[in-house]
């Protein structure tokens, strides 16, 4: 035990000691900020791979293998630019706050502000149904994990920040009033804006496309957290544009399933960063008992029975 202590007290085992426990500190808090720029969990299985290449990489590195190590090392950089362009809108907003020195929002999960399936989806549903039935041409981007970033939009638009109703919606694109042109932005059960103009797609699209639909798939493209609800003008087909794909034409029972499911509560879309939180208290535990045993110190629970 006296020569156990030594070691412990010894400058160079403490320095060493104290070198390995701050990588560690600062690898945990690299995770973390990644789990909190993706915040789901379908993603985190991709991260965790990440995360076994790169151990696996250091551990080859460790015990010589050298062969190994140099196909695993190529593989984790080949993992980390396609993970870098999978996730690009995560990444972009992440250097955005790096480099406005935004360092607390880094570690912060954004909040969640989607529709109520019951109650916001179900005005949504019945006003795309009425401007369907009229042929009245519609856009509505819709909020999925986050606050879009108004330049992300080549003109922002005007501000509204009412509450959604079918009734509102259908006055918005009626064609003879001044906001009928742009996208309406809704976040959670608000109308936050309208009249906005959407960056267009560069991918070349059916002819049968019209602006509204190449708008659709632009802002989609651009930005990774929403979707758009499409009505024709001329045919008054439905459509739903995700990550710059059109998934069209679509019935009203079928569009009301799709944002359902999206916005349902779903273990897959829950935030995955605040449990790193509770994996850390619970290490902290562990390893304080481990040391306390070490060492013959009384532990916690016995002290407290005392």
């Amino acid at each position: 035990m006296k020569d156990f202590l030594k070691q412990l007290i010894a400058p160079e085992w403490s320095h060493t000691l104290l070198l390995k426990t701050l990588d560690i500190v600062l690898v945990l808090a690299l995770t973390y900020m990644m789990l909190v720029l993706i915040n789901e969990r379908r993603t985190l299985w991709m991260v965790r791979g990440f995360i076994i290449l790169m151990l696996a990489s250091a551990l080859s590195h460790q015990w010589r293998l050298e062969l190994l190590n140099f196909v695993l090392e190529k593989l984790v950089i080949g993992c980390a630019v396609a993970m870098a362009v999978a996730l690009q809108s995560e990444f972009r907003r992440f250097l955005e706050r790096l480099g406005r020195g935004e360092f607390r929002q880094l570690f912060q999960p954004s909040s969640l502000s989607v529709p109520k399936s019951d109650s916001t989806i179900d005005e949504i549903v019945e006003a795309v149904k009425e401007l369907s039935k009229n042929r009245i041409g519609a856009l509505l981007i819709i909020e999925t994990k986050g606050p879009i970033d108004e330049r992300d939009f080549s003109v922002p638009g005007v501000k509204l920040n009412a509450e959604v109703s079918k009734e509102l919606i259908q006055t918005i694109f009626q064609p003879k009033t001044l906001l009928h042109d742009g996208a309406t932005l809704v976040r959670g059960s608000r109308i936050i804006a309208s009249g906005i103009i959407l960056p267009l797609s560069g991918r070349t699209a059916s002819r049968q496309l019209g602006t509204r639909h190449r708008a659709a798939m632009g802002i989609t493209e651009r930005v990774e957290n929403c979707i758009c609800v499409v009505v024709s003008e001329e045919t008054g087909s439905i459509s739903l544009a995700e990550r710059g794909t059109l998934n069209r034409p679509l019935t009203i029972g079928r569009l009301k399933e799709l944002l359902e499911d999206k916005f349902s509560p779903n273990v897959d879309r829950e935030a995955v960063a605040p449990g790193l939180l509770s994996l850390g208290r619970q290490i902290r535990s562990k390893a304080l008992f481990m040391v306390s045993r070490l060492l013959g110190l009384p532990s916690t629970a016995s002290r407290d029975k005392k």
